[in-house]
This record gives C-alpha cells, structure tokens and sequence, in this order.
C-alpha cells in the first residue's frame, strides 16, 4: 500500500474521525496523529512506528478550552505558560483525567499536551473537533522528519495519509514542562528554554537526570539516529584550528564524513553545513541527518554548542544521536 498525499484539511480530519493516521505538520517537526479517544488507532501508531509501548505519547489540541476534558487540574503557572506560549512548542505535562487513553499516557496518571502552531494543522484538529495523539511521524530511534519526503521516507504503506506542506519552522520537538510540582520542571529542552520560563515561574528548573524518565518522550531510548556515526567536535572558532574533541575529532580514516555546526572546521568534509546561529542549526539538524544518509555519509561531526536557548535542545538531540 502507498500512502496518500493530502492537501485538503476536511479530508485529513475525515480519514483521523474514521481512526486512521495521517502526519501533519507542526511547527516542530511532523507528527503521526490519531484520534487520542480510540485506543485502536493510537495502538496502530506505536505498530506503525516500532514504537515501545511505555513510551508516553503527546496530545494535540485546537483550543486551550478543550484543555479541562484531558486534566483534573491546571495550576496558575501552566496558565500562564499557556498564555504565553500557546499556540507554539511547548508541551505542557498535567494530571491526566480518567477518560484519557492510557495507552496514550503509557500507563501513567499524567498527559502531555499542547496546541501546535501551525495554520493547517490547527484547521484539521478544528475539524476534527477532538484532541489527537501525535508522537513525531517517524520510525523509532530515528531522526525526527521535517519534511513530508522524511515521513514518506520512514512510514511510506504503514500509514493512512501524509498532509503535504511545507518543510517545518523550528526544526527540534517541543519543549516538554512538568506541571504536576509546586514549579515548572523542563523534562525535555526544546525551542522555548529555561530563561523564557522562568519569565513566568523563577523557579522553573531543568529536570535531574532521573526526573525525566518515562514521563517524556525522547528521554528513556536512544533518539534521532542516523545510519551514520555521530561525533561531537569543537567548538571550533576563528582564533583555532585545533580544538578538542569529544570523543573523536575528524580522521582521516578515508571514510566520507559530513559536519554542521556555526564555525568552519579544519579537514574536509564530503557535506558542510556552516550554520548562522543556534535557531539556524536546530532547523537544520535532522534533515542534515537524512542527506547525509542519502549520499552515503558514514560519519557526522556536530559542533558542540553553547548551553543557553535552544542549544540545550540541540545538545540533548545531538547526545541522544550520538548514543
């Protein structure tokens, strides 16, 4: 079976109400959507991705309204998140209400839910008039797809529909933010950092490396993987060529090797990508991953990052990628 293209927005709703799965697009990255009510069909998402059951899956809405049918409770400070950041990519984690799937959840008493920011994805859900569970539209461990050629790549006759758009803005997963504590806890750093929610809560704090397990996606198994090694470098900078590297610096093995970061490095490389700032190189990271795989590229090298904004994000991907 091939997997249709859609462009219309009524037909993609219609294909989710009869509990099928269509990828659409986000902001973040493409997701694999379902109708978060039909156990059934978020079942058919774990099968069609490979993807371990007790691995949580998130919750897309249209409308913040349609928030108090998925939770027993809100604090003030995820209202306020909420207003902030909604619709965008932060996902926010809340005790979940009984008429949630567990199978959704992963077995777990809290969802992670939040309203993507892009125009027809939100018109399919509106559609729909239901919330839907959307992990990103790829197969387990891979790297995540920003483009709809990315989903066709990984999910092509294992899946009803692909919504046909255009390349996705931000390029890394959502923020992910417990809510269940006394303050907000970042379970996975995404787009929207630290600073910005301390902004609202000074007490937001990034998780412990515990904290996270289990209660976000992207935390328990390797993620983002290429068929290529990836190699941590750098940083590397106008004033030298010769920085550490971590845990290895570019060979000369005679293999062919790709590299993507904000400086130019020493040696050559069959692909380079010499990213404008840290916004840029998020973008840009996954689909970097699949043209290296489709020119045979048996080695990426990722400049370290600063650890401020979405460089947490990055470097949590690149870690992840890179086992």
């Amino acid at each position: 079976m091939i997997t249709r293209l859609l462009t219309d927005t009524a037909e993609a709703a219609r294909i989710l109400e009869g509990g099928g799965l269509v990828a659409i697009p986000t902001e973040t990255v493409f997701g694999l959507a379902a109708r978060a009510d039909d156990d059934g069909a978020i079942k058919r998402i774990f099968q069609a991705k490979g993807r371990p059951q007790d691995n949580p899956l998130i919750v897309h809405i249209a409308e913040e309204g349609q928030l108090a049918a998925l939770c027993t409770s809100v604090p003030e400070y995820a209202r306020r998140l909420a207003a902030s950041w909604w619709p965008g990519p932060l996902t926010l984690v809340l005790p979940a209400a009984d008429q949630v799937s567990r199978t959704a959840t992963a077995g777990l008493d809290t969802v992670g839910i939040r309203i993507p920011d892009h125009p027809e994805t939100r018109d399919i859900l509106r559609k729909v008039g239901l919330p839907t569970a959307a992990p990103s539209a790829n197969r387990s461990g891979r790297p995540s797809p920003t483009t709809w050629e990315a989903v066709r790549e990984d999910l092509d006759g294992r899946i009803d529909a692909v919504f046909k758009s255009g390349p996705t803005a931000v390029g890394l997963e959502s923020t992910v933010v417990d809510c269940t504590c006394d303050a907000p806890i970042i379970l996975r750093p995404g787009a929207i950092s630290l600073t910005d929610i301390q902004a609202i809560h000074p007490e937001a704090r990034h998780r412990d490396p515990a904290e996270a397990v289990g209660r976000s996606p992207g935390t328990r198994y390797r993620h983002y993987q290429p068929e290529a090694i990836v190699r941590w470098v750098g940083p590397f900078d106008q004033a030298t060529t010769d920085a550490a590297s971590e845990p290895g610096e570019p060979s000369d093995r005679g293999i062919k090797k790709g590299y993507i970061g904000l400086n130019a490095p020493p040696g050559d490389y069959a692909r380079l990508v010499i990213a404008t700032s840290l916004e840029a190189y998020a973008h840009r990271l996954f689909h970097f991953f699949r043209e290296c795989e489709q020119e045979g590229i048996m080695e990426i090298h990722c400049e370290r990052v600063p650890l401020k904004g979405i460089g947490m994000a990055l470097y949590d991907r690149i870690s992840r990628a890179a086992g």
